[in-house]
């Protein structure tokens, strides 16, 4: 069910960023001048001269944070996906597990269970024989690690995300230095003469700003999904250590 999820949230995504590049090319569309040869033209026609309008040096890059970002995203989004974990099966589970099989049951339900929150888990049964502080060091200890594993990448991200639009601004402030260059030179301010500098000028702007847009919700997503893996996690560590604090008191009165 999770693989079927995550094929799915991919699919989404893809389907997203193809309707976005359809955005991408109407909004570039509105910032020409209209015409009857142009309202022929498909987007993918559009897309590719608004692209190369707009200078290949900063928008090749612009498209290059796109991609990255994408990939960024949907990795993490599948990953976390397959991360999460029905905490409360588990917890039952394991709980059953110490009741009935011991310590080295509840390790076999865990090992046979994906996710951070088994793992967890796992690690705080494995050292359960050498007291409960020890167990509750060892969870909060994977826990860090389990931590650093959902975070992988997102910085990358926010890169992504910030480097984009500063992108976009940058072929903004060349194109109009490149606008009143030609002023300069002719000597008169005409609007024919820089039409076409301050349009491809905008035109970098646009990309830039739409490309952080779409990463920025994709980032959102990956940091919600985060959090609640997280408290997944601190709850479920609370929960093991009064487990095996339990299995402790009832294995003392069953020796006795």
């Amino acid at each position: 069910m999770k693989k079927l999820f995550s094929i799915l949230a991919a699919g989404g995504m893809f389907v997203l960023a193809s309707n976005t590049v359809n955005a991408m090319a109407t909004t570039a569309t509105m910032l020409q001048d209209a015409a009857p040869a142009e309202a022929e033209k498909g987007f993918t026609q559009v897309l590719k001269e608004m692209f190369i309008q707009g200078g290949a040096s900063f928008m090749g890059i612009v498209l290059l944070c796109l991609i990255l970002g994408l990939a960024v995203a949907i990795e993490r989004i599948i990953y976390l996906n397959m991360a999460t974990t029905n905490t409360s099966k588990l917890k039952q589970q394991v709980e059953d597990a110490l009741a009935s099989g011991g310590v080295e049951a509840a390790k076999e339900v865990c090992r046979n269970t994906k996710g951070p929150v088994a793992s967890i888990y796992y690690q705080g049964l494995d050292r359960a024989g050498e007291g409960i502080d020890n167990a509750e060091k060892a969870v909060v200890a994977y826990g860090g690690v389990q931590m650093g594993q959902l975070e992988k990448n997102v910085s990358w991200l926010s890169l992504f995300i910030a480097i984009a639009p500063m992108l976009g601004f940058m072929g903004t402030v060349i194109g109009m230095i490149q606008a009143f260059q030609k002023i300069s030179a002719v000597g008169n301010l005409s609007a024919s003469l820089i039409a076409g500098d301050i349009q491809v000028a905008l035109l970098t702007t646009v990309f830039g700003l739409i490309t952080a847009i779409i990463l920025q919700i994709f980032y959102n997503y990956i940091i919600a999904k985060i959090d609640s893996i997280v408290n997944d996690m601190e709850d479920s560590s609370i929960v093991l250590i009064d487990m095996l604090v339990d299995h402790t008191k009832d294995v003392v009165v069953a020796k006795k």
